[in-house]
C-alpha cells in the first residue's frame, strides 16, 4: 500500500495511541471544573480530537465566552496528565508497524493536534523517539486542518507532497492531508467510522495499522 511514499505521516491520538476514552473523560471533568459550559455527550467530545485546545474549545462551545479558555485548558491539561488514571497505550500492533515502516526505509512524521510537550512524554513513554524523522505539533504551528503543519514536515525533510501520505483517524485528518495535497489513509479504530472518513476521498481506510504493511 505504501510503496509509491517515501514520507507517512501518522496522527498521533486515535490512530498510534489509544488515548481516545482518557481524551473524552479528562473533557468531560474539565468542563463540569469550569462551570458555565453545556454538558455534551462523550461522543460530541471526541468529535474535537485531532484539534488543539484553542481550536477545540471554539468547536465545542462556539457560544461560550472566551474568558472560560485558559481555565478549561488548565483544568484538561491537570486531567489528562495527572488526575485520569483511564489507561492509555499504543494499539496493538503499533509500534511493530511503525519499526516495519523505518525497516523499509520510509521516512516517519507526527502531526498531532497535542501540544510539544505532551507528546514528548508520549513518545519518550512509548520508547518511539528513534522512529520519528519529524514531528508538528499544534502549539507551534497552526491546528488542523491548516496545510502549515504538513507543509513544514515536507520542507524540513525536502520532499514533495505527492510522495507523502498522511494517515490519521479523523475528519480533521482528511481534511488537513486535503488541504496539504497529499493523500490521506483513514483508519477506524480510532474516532470516526469508515463512512464518515470515506467522505473525503482516501486512497484507503483501514482498521489496524499493519494492514499499512
Amino acid at each position: 500500500m505504501l510503496t509509491d511514499y517515501k514520507l507517512v505521516i501518522f496522527d498521533w491520538d486515535g490512530t498510534v495511541m489509544d488515548s481516545v476514552a482518557r481524551i473524552v473523560s479528562s473533557l468531560e471533568e474539565a468542563a463540569r471544573l469550569t462551570g458555565g459550559l453545556p454538558l455534551l455527550s462523550g461522543d460530541e467530545l471526541k468529535q474535537m480530537i485531532g484539534l488543539s485546545l484553542d481550536h477545540g474549545f471554539g468547536f465545542l462551545y462556539p457560544d461560550v465566552p472566551l474568558d472560560k479558555l485558559g481555565t478549561w485548558k488548565a483544568h484538561y491539561g491537570q486531567q489528562f496528565r495527572v488526575d485520569n488514571t483511564t489507561p492509555i497505550d499504543m494499539y496493538a500492533g503499533a509500534k511493530a508497524c511503525l519499526s516495519e515502516l523505518k525497516h523499509r526505509g520510509h521516512l516517519l512524521a507526527v502531526a498531532t493536534g497535542k501540544s510539544g510537550p505532551g507528546l514528548d512524554k508520549a513518545i519518550a513513554d512509548t520508547q518511539t523517539s528513534h522512529l520519528f524523522n519529524a514531528t508538528r505539533t499544534a502549539d507551534v504551528t497552526a491546528s488542523k486542518p491548516d496545510p502549515l503543519m504538513i507543509h513544514e514536515i515536507l520542507s524540513e525533510l525536502g520532499i514533495e507532497a505527492k510522495d507523502a501520505v498522511m494517515v490519521g483517524d479523523t475528519t480533521h485528518d482528511m481534511h488537513l492531508a486535503q488541504n496539504a495535497g497529499v493523500d490521506a489513509i483513514g483508519i477506524t479504530w480510532g474516532v470516526h467510522d469508515r463512512d464518515t472518513l470515506n467522505r473525503f476521498s482516501p486512497i484507503a481506510v483501514i482498521d489496524r495499522l499493519d494492514e499499512l504493511l
